[in-house]
């Protein structure tokens, strides 16, 4: 008689963990953060809840490292689609500074508009003001390393001699990306292409007249 192979505990732990970030995703959506439980997301990934207390401490960590993942599976599959086997870690320099921040934040805008980003990202927004913990954590893994992309580029453009040499980059960066974050949080406006390019420009070059060439 054929002998059965074991089950493989890894490969069913990864099934039951994919399933789990599928349905956090998905309920944040439709029931909004508010409303969304542990009992929800196990009755929705058809594990018992045991197994995502085993993981995780409360719903905002589930939805911390579901959104983590898409995020990740995002920026790999935009690496494929651009021919690179590594995933995408730092904005491209192609010389403009300018036209690399628009290109940026064009893409940016796209997934705030994105309902699969936007819901998940908009309720661990919030829940990280009201969680210190999650929201170090929100910040740490998430927003942190996405900002110091700008920084490591912003330095490439100050040693090429496109920024002054004071400029704080850290600084710099929230000149674009703050009144962006703050209007997709606020929905005080529309998110648009027009708009970020308008951030950048405003950023780079200030608002006040410049001298007309000579």
């Amino acid at each position: 008689m054929a002998q059965k192979s074991a089950p493989d505990s890894t490969r069913r732990s990864e099934r039951s963990r994919r399933a789990i970030y599928d349905a956090a995703l998905a309920l944040v959506g439709e029931v909004g953060y508010g409303k969304l439980t542990i009992e929800a997301i196990a009755a929705r990934a058809g594990v018992g809840k045991q197994t995502i207390y085993r993981w995780w401490s409360s719903k905002g960590a589930v939805l911390l490292d579901a959104f983590l993942d898409l995020a990740e599976q995002a920026s790999r599959a935009a690496s494929e689609n651009a021919g690179r086997e590594e995933v995408a870690t730092e904005i491209p320099d192609s010389g403009d500074l300018e036209a690399d921040l628009k290109y940026v934040m064009r893409a940016t805008v796209d997934e705030f508009n994105d309902p699969k980003y936007d819901a998940p990202y908009r309720a661990l927004a919030a829940e990280g003001l009201l969680n210190p913990e999650l929201g170090a954590e929100f910040v740490e893994k998430l927003l942190e390393p996405q900002l110091q992309l700008f920084v490591k580029r912003v330095r490439q453009a100050q040693d090429a001699g496109q920024v002054a040499p004071g400029v704080d980059p850290r600084i710099a960066l929230e000149l674009w990306a703050g009144p962006l974050a703050q209007r997709w949080l606020m929905r005080s406006g529309p998110l648009t292409h027009a708009y970020t390019d308008k951030l950048v420009e405003y950023a780079l070059y200030g608002i006040t007249p410049r001298p007309a060439a000579s």
